[in-house]
Order: structure tokens, then C-alpha cells, then sequence
């Protein structure tokens, strides 16, 4: 293990529901959050909620031009506005302003990013990389402390690749997504999960100010590798479904030979992969835009150090 890690206590910490405008946990708790804070604020640092794309969330719409949680790169953040460019590109412009601007000392301490998914993935916490101390000892925390279901850990971002989503504008962020739940809908026990996270991870927050030490550990998570894309005709069209063996295995191992397609005429495609992978986002209906059926990714274990506040180093 690595010796110990010291940071900054943090002080600004923000909470983004609705940034995509149909995945209702997130808004109605965003919304309740607005009308009565109290149960966010914590002695030694200051929460604001906030909403994250209004006009998707009056339409209850994934998004109105192009999807925000990928627009917070820098390509879209230091581009000058034009005439017709997307909503959500003046949106992330804005929201980097006001909780960034991202990578500078300004920026907020942390952001919370709440969404729901389609696929039967459970609860689970996202990540850029294990790189990410703070949020990886976070997530460790909420695996301990909340004991509904299992938390498990997903990094999202691809060697090379730049963080794009919302919460990647302040110095650290978490995004919780809970499923399965349709999009439009809200589930009063999803509902109530994602708010019981929340709290574990700001109770998290306020023992970090407070000088607690978090010792090193050893942690699962699963790393993305890339995507399986739907088989489709010459046209573009999609050409078969989510096999029936697959489908809902989200987390669980995909072995080469496996099947993961059924054609519309009845007839099964395997997994030609050479090694197991480990499938998310299985049948996830917001991607079937992009023809993604499913994320591969790889179970790893990394080796975290411990962590403690600047204040007691």
C-alpha cells in the first residue's frame, strides 16, 4: 500500500438531480431538496442542490439538442458561442461557471450527479478512475455503512479519455445510478435508496473534515474496456435483441462463446470476445439511439491508500 494521503477539508459541495430530464429520482429529490434543505446540511460544509438541465426536465426528455453529461468537455466548455448551437451546450457553459470552473481552485469541493437506468443493474456508484481518492474512499464508506443492497463501483472513463460528465466540473464528484426503473417514472423505493445514499456519503464528508482517518483497503471495481454495439442490417437498422441469457446479468461474468443476440428471425450470436467480461447497462433504453446494447468492462482490485484531512496531517 501507498503511504498515506492528506487533503483539504471540503466546504462546497453540490447535489445535481435531473441531468438527464426523464430519470425521476434524481428531480423529485433535487426538488424536494430545494423547497427544505435541512436534511442535506451538515456542520462543517455547506450543500446546494440544484437541477441540472430544466428545459429536459419540463419536456421529461433525456435531453432537448444533445446529452448534457457529455458536454463537459473541453471542446464544448471553451468554445464561443454560436448562433443554433445546442441548448445544452450554453447549459454547460453555465453550470461550468457556477460550480467551476473546471480544474481550477475555485471549482466546488464535490458534486453529486443522481441518475436512474433502464437496465437491472441495482445500485451502484460511478467513477472516473481509481485514481480518484476521495470518491474511491467514499464509495468504500457507503459499502460498509448502507447495507440495503450492494454498491458496486464503476469507472467510467477510458485510458486517454477526458472526463466529460457534470459533476467533472468541480474537484471531485460521485454519481449514484439506481435501476431498474422506466424512464418518466418515479419508484418510491429507488427513491428512498438514493436518498439514503446521499446521507451516507455526506456523513462521509463530515467525518473527513473532522479529522477522521480512513485507513488503507483493498477494493473491487469494475473498469470500462469499451461497448458492444446491436448487430444491424446494411441500412443502420438494428437486427437483433438482448439474448434472453443475458439480459438482466448485469455485473455477472460473460464468458467467449456465450450467447448475447437473438436475431429478429430466431437465430443466436455469441460473444467472440477472448476473456470474461463483466456487462452493464444490459438493454439500457437510452442507448438504443446509439445502438449500444451493453458495456464491457473488466473486474479489477486496487490497492487504496489511506486518507486523512490537511487539517490533522
Amino acid at each position: 500500500m501507498a503511504a498515506s494521503c492528506h487533503l483539504k477539508p471540503l466546504s462546497c459541495v453540490a447535489v445535481c438531480g435531473g441531468t438527464h430530464g426523464n430519470e425521476m429520482s434524481g428531480i423529485y429529490l433535487a426538488k424536494h431538496w430545494l423547497r427544505d434543505p435541512m436534511e442535506l446540511q451538515r456542520s462543517s460544509f455547506a450543500v446546494t442542490p440544484f437541477l441540472g438541465n430544466p428545459r429536459a426536465i419540463e419536456k421529461c426528455v433525456r435531453y432537448v439538442g444533445q446529452d448534457l453529461n457529455r458536454t463537459f468537455t473541453t471542446e464544448f466548455l471553451s468554445s464561443t458561442e454560436v448562433e443554433d448551437e445546442p441548448y445544452e451546450v450554453v447549459l454547460a457553459r453555465e453550470i461550468n461557471q457556477t460550480y467551476g470552473p473546471k480544474g481550477s481552485a475555485q471549482a466546488f469541493d464535490f458534486m453529486f450527479d443522481l441518475h436512474n437506468t433502464t437496465a437491472s443493474m441495482g445500485t451502484y456508484l460511478i467513477v472516473d478512475s481509481e485514481e480518484s481518492l476521495l470518491p474511491m474512499h467514499m464509495c468504500h464508506y457507503i459499502q460498509m455503512h448502507y447495507t440495503r443492497s450492494p454498491c458496486p463501483i464503476y469507472l467510467y472513463k477510458l485510458p486517454g479519455e477526458e472526463t466529460y460528465s457534470i459533476n467533472s466540473v468541480a474537484k471531485a464528484g460521485l454519481a449514484l445510478e439506481l435501476g431498474p426503473q422506466p424512464q418518466q417514472v418515479v419508484r418510491a423505493d429507488l427513491f428512498s435508496q438514493m436518498r439514503d445514499i446521499i446521507a451516507c456519503a455526506l456523513d462521509f464528508i463530515e467525518l473527513f473534515n473532522k479529522g477522521t482517518v480512513f485507513p488503507a483497503f483493498e477494493i473491487e471495481a469494475y473498469k470500462i474496456t469499451g461497448r458492444m454495439d446491436y448487430p444491424c442490417y446494411p441500412d443502420g437498422e438494428i437486427s437483433a435483441m438482448v439474448h434472453p441469457k443475458l439480459q438482466d446479468k448485469d455485473f455477472l461474468p460473460l464468458n467467449p462463446r456465450d450467447p448475447i443476440f437473438q436475431t429478429f428471425s430466431g437465430e443466436e450470436i455469441l460473444y467472440e470476445g477472448n476473456t470474461t467480461i463483466y456487462p452493464a447497462f444490459i438493454n439500457e433504453a437510452a442507448y438504443y439511439k446509439k445502438k449500444v446494447a451493453f458495456v464491457k468492462m473488466e473486474k479489477h482490485t486496487f490497492s487504496i491508500p489511506a486518507l486523512s484531512s490537511s487539517r490533522v496531517a
